[in-house]
Parts: C-alpha cells; structure tokens; sequence
C-alpha cells in the first residue's frame, strides 16, 4: 500500500517537488497521510478514485502509464483489515491520500 501511494505521489508531482509522509497514532488507530505537492486531481475523478467499475487512469507528469488498479488494491487491503482510505485534493496544487488502521485487529 505504501509503496503504492508513494510511487503514485512521485508519478503526479513535477521534478523538485517533495513528497511527505505523516503518521499519527490515536487511541484505537493510526492515521498515515502522503502528500505530495503534484499536478492534483479533479473533484469529479477524486469521486470514483476507488471504484472498481470505473476505470481511470492518468498521465504522470514525466508521461508514465498506470493500470488504474493500484488505488483499488489499496483499498481492498486496508478494508480488509478493518481501516478506510480516502483522498483530498487540489488541481494544481496535489494530493495527499490517507489511510487509517485499527491498532488492534
């Protein structure tokens, strides 16, 4: 999952930009955020990120191709184990994809 959204945040953001990654343990999850500072998403495709029966893929800044499936398999695994994703986003300015665990599952 990490390496997914890390690789996700490099593809999106232009040469020099950073990409962070946070994480926050509350009592009974942990939050891990990573952000990127990249070419962002629109409202309507930050919609149906994780939806299986709509396929989307986009472009990365340096023209890399993507299946669609990587934020879809993120989402089938930390379901899974009892956690939740989602996305916010800004066009222009990027993205930052979270997800929670439970500490105990």
């Amino acid at each position: 999952m990490m390496r997914n959204l890390l690789t996700n945040a490099i593809k999106f953001s232009y040469p020099g930009n950073k990409v962070e990654v946070f994480f926050k343990k509350n009592t009974d999850s942990c939050i891990v955020s990573v952000k990127d500072n990249g070419i962002g998403i629109p409202p309507e495709a930050l919609a149906s990120l994780f939806r299986i029966d709509i396929k989307q893929t986009t472009v990365g800044t340096n023209g890399e191709q993507g299946t669609g499936l990587g934020l879809i398999l993120c989402k089938e695994f930390i379901e899974k184990h009892g956690g939740k994703i989602w996305a916010e986003s800004t066009p222009g300015k990027g993205s930052e994809f979270l997800f929670s665990l439970p500490l105990k599952i």
